[in-house]
Parts: structure tokens; C-alpha cells; sequence
């Protein structure tokens, strides 16, 4: 039987993000859809202090949220 594939990047995150938090990655996704415009570590600094997640936590988001718009827009 082949192996699962193993998920990297951000993604590897989101098991952790998901169990830690409480609230499902579509939830995050919403809130960082309410900062469009905002650079990359401004949303980061948001998710931390008025969400309190961790660094890491918030720069996963935040970069599979931004990967995520750059493919829709192609």
C-alpha cells in the first residue's frame, strides 16, 4: 500500500492551527479576507495580537492565504 503523501508548507500547519485554536481554517481564511490590502507581516501582527496565535501559526495563515489569492488571479 503506497504511502499517504506528506503535506509541506503552510498546510503542514493547519492539524495544529485547527486543535490549538479551536476554529476551522475556513474560519482564518475569512479573517484574513477582511484585510485585503494589508502586507504580509501587518496581517501576521493582527492575527497575533487581536486573535492571540502564535508567530508561526500566523505566518502559515497568512502565507497559504496570500499563495491562495495569487492562483486565482492568474
Amino acid at each position: 500500500m503506497p504511502e499517504a503523501k506528506k503535506v509541506k508548507g503552510p498546510a503542514s500547519y493547519f492539524p495544529s492551527i485547527e486543535k490549538t485554536y479551536g476554529k476551522p481554517i475556513s474560519h482564518w481564511m475569512k479573517v484574513l479576507d477582511a484585510m485585503k490590502g494589508k502586507k504580509h507581516m501587518e496581517m501576521v501582527a493582527a492575527l497575533k495580537s487581536k486573535h492571540k496565535l502564535g508567530h508561526g501559526h500566523a505566518n502559515a495563515l497568512v502565507a497559504h492565504h496570500l499563495a491562495a489569492g495569487a492562483c486565482e488571479h492568474r
